[in-house]
């Protein structure tokens, strides 16, 4: 009979200690270590298994704007470098967002335009022959954005992390309660107390459970999520250039990233599917394909019905529609379905950013990165968190 082994004992104090390790408390850990800092990361799972562990990887940088682009591009730096420390794949395949309408090619236009350079406007021949997309009328290439596996890249860097001198990653170690004191915060969780002298609580949609007024602020929902075996296994030369090609964005995303809405042809396009897919708007479908080592392709995503865990068909059935057409193929078959939770900001004053850190007690922050941006900006969030807060 295999016996798990006890857990080694945490230790007595910290510098940093951390609450999650997704990509925002991660990020936060690495960051303080790289500044000689003594880290302690908790996690209640077993593996990374949260929001960004169930997304496509996709680091969408491009599309971006103001303080969330600058964050982006300084993570896009940190992923690379993440890559070759801790060994994981980290793609440099840069993402083709395809326009199938005139006033998708016009918000298309303006963002490489605003771009200078980081952004490049394709015509239908150049979209088919980066993607496999046969019926664009045209696109854009983003060459900064990447590729990674989020569950494995999280993996890597927890356990690489773990590693290193005076930095532990402790798994199924739940927080409970925080009590400050005098320049320190004494954090206890399922396996003992720890003395820190600060902390970080980067714990996504659950925060609530341990800081009821920054819950109070955020808004769970959950996206659909699908897995899709590889949509042409006849065509070689399609699948090789979905599996090394570009992540492969629909067109309705511009209606949801921020450098979109300073185009004037953005109002078009809404009325368009208003009139014509109101179905999307509905499930504020966003068509992202990612492909995966084996071939088949992740394909996210829609938002699930609220409230409750359940999911509805409508919602696959419009992603798998969407994908079909885009990729001009009658069938696929889906291999996998699962729900990603993401976390919205409730109306107030700084409503517009996809960050919101609070201070709840002394020496205690807590990060949330809202609208499923944690893999895009998280990395690049942190250092800026760590400056105010050391």
């Amino acid at each position: 009979m295999n016996h798990r082994s006890a857990p080694t004992p945490l230790p007595a104090k910290a510098d940093l200690v951390v609450v999650g390790a997704g990509a925002v408390g991660l990020g936060h850990a690495v960051e303080a270590h790289a500044r000689g800092l003594s880290v302690l990361v908790v996690d209640a799972a077993e593996r990374p298994d949260g929001a960004t562990a169930r997304r496509g990887g996709h680091v969408a940088v491009t599309t971006q704007d103001s303080t969330a682009l600058a964050c982006a591009l300084a993570a896009r730096e940190r992923w690379l470098k993440l890559g070759r420390d801790a060994g994981f794949g980290v793609h440099e395949t840069g993402a083709v967002v395809v326009a199938r309408h005139a006033d998708e090619l016009a918000v298309l236009d303006d963002l490489v335009a605003a771009r200078a350079g980081d952004a490049v406007l394709l015509d239908a021949r150049n979209v088919a022959d980066r993607t496999a997309v046969p019926d664009a009328v045209g696109g854009a290439f983003l060459p900064l954005d990447l590729r990674v596996h989020p569950a494995s890249a999280l993996t890597a860097i927890a356990d690489w992390l773990g590693s290193r001198p005076q930095a532990r990653v402790a798994w199924r170690t739940a927080a409970q309660t925080f009590d400050a004191g005098s320049g320190c915060t004494l954090v206890r969780t399922t396996r003992g107390e720890v003395v820190a002298k600060k902390v970080v609580v980067a714990v996504g949609h659950t925060v609530g459970r341990l800081f009821d007024d920054v819950g109070a602020q955020l808004v769970r929902v959950d996206r659909q999520m699908l897995r899709v075996a590889a949509p042409r296994p006849d065509d070689v030369g399609a699948d090789l250039r979905l599996g090394s090609g570009p992540v492969v964005v629909g067109p309705s995303t511009v209606l949801r990233d921020a450098a979109y809405r300073h185009s004037r042809a953005l109002g078009q396009v809404r009325e368009r599917l208003r009139a014509t897919r109101p179905d999307l708007l509905a499930a504020d479908v966003h068509l992202t394909l990612v492909a995966q080592p084996d071939g088949s392709v992740i394909v996210g995503d829609g938002r699930a019905p609220a409230p409750g865990p359940g999911r509805a068909e409508t919602v696959d059935e419009g992603l798998l529609a969407e994908a079909r057409e885009l990729l001009g193929v009658e069938r696929l078959t889906v291999l996998g379905r699962w729900t990603a939770p993401e976390v919205v900001r409730v109306p107030g004053p700084d409503a517009g950013s996809p960050f919101l850190v609070r201070e709840p007690l002394p020496g205690v922050r807590t990060v949330t990165v809202a609208d499923g941006l944690a893999t895009t900006t998280a990395l690049g969030l942190a250092p800026r968190v760590l400056d105010e807060l050391l």
